[in-house]
């Protein structure tokens, strides 16, 4: 391929985009935000390797233990997200940086790869079906549709399983709408706390709006997908954030059973 590859560094980070809302002028704050996060997440093994194009092509990964999601996988490499569209699509790219992170557990002597989907495509996850095509493995399942995928690089490594806290697929907060989400994703920051707010208080819904701030937070919350999840009256209702917007809002909750 022609097209090289660089890694975010805290050197090169302020110069450097982050693939997503490259453009949007919304979500300006949000933008910066994630790449202060990303600075702070450096530190603790944190990997944004990402296509040297204004593109979205790109990976982030980190040991599991400091990953920012409620999973228990002691020595294997958490797999935040991994992204290719547009005209990259159908070209090996997704392999490409697959690899890079197979490789780069190698040298680690990580015991294998973990990630969060969803047993059928969920927002802002990878594509379940195109991961069990490269090695990964359905290594437990949740009622509400995640799943946890394991590629093991040792035959005798630990089988990873989600934390308790987000096994029922409900959250502490039973009225209205209740939003759990980071600076993990550019888009959240001005969807929840602008969208979602107009769109609300347009229905008359109570709306919680739940940041989650630190590590410890996010490893500890009743969902696996800390980037953006929303609940209604206390049950998980999706990982998408274009409910927020007025005009989707209604057709997302229209799906769900509550």
């Amino acid at each position: 391929m022609k097209e090289e590859f660089i890694n975010l560094t805290k050197e090169n980070i302020d110069k450097e985009h982050i693939c997503c809302a490259i453009s949007d002028k919304k979500c300006k704050d949000g933008y910066e935000k994630k790449k202060e996060w990303l600075k702070k997440e450096l530190d603790n093994g944190y990997v944004f390797r990402r296509i040297n194009e204004r593109a979205k092509v790109f990976v982030e990964y980190g040991p599991a233990e400091n990953a920012w999601v409620p999973v228990e996988a002691p020595n294997y490499l958490m797999i935040n997200c991994l992204w290719v569209s547009g005209q990259y699509k159908g070209k090996g790219y997704a392999k490409e940086l697959l690899q890079f992170v197979v490789d780069d557990a190698i040298k680690m002597n990580k015991q294998g790869l973990v990630t969060v989907a969803g047993a059928t495509k969920f927002h802002f996850m990878s594509d379940t079906k195109w991961l069990l095509r490269q090695g990964f493995e359905i290594i437990q399942k949740l009622p509400h549709g995640f799943v946890l995928l394991a590629r093991k690089l040792e035959p005798t490594a630990p089988t990873p399983q989600f934390k308790d806290t987000v096994l029922t697929g409900t959250c502490p907060e039973k009225k209205g709408v209740v939003v759990y989400y980071s600076n993990r994703c550019p888009f959240t920051e001005y969807h929840v706390h602008q969208s979602l707010v107009e769109t609300t208080k347009k229905r008359n819904l109570p709306l919680t709006i739940i940041k989650l701030e630190t590590m410890e937070q996010a490893q500890t919350a009743p969902t696996p997908a800390t980037i953006f999840s929303l609940f209604y009256n206390g049950q998980f209702v999706t990982t998408d954030i274009s409910v927020c917007m007025d005009s989707r809002f209604d057709k997302v909750l229209s799906k769900v059973e509550l």
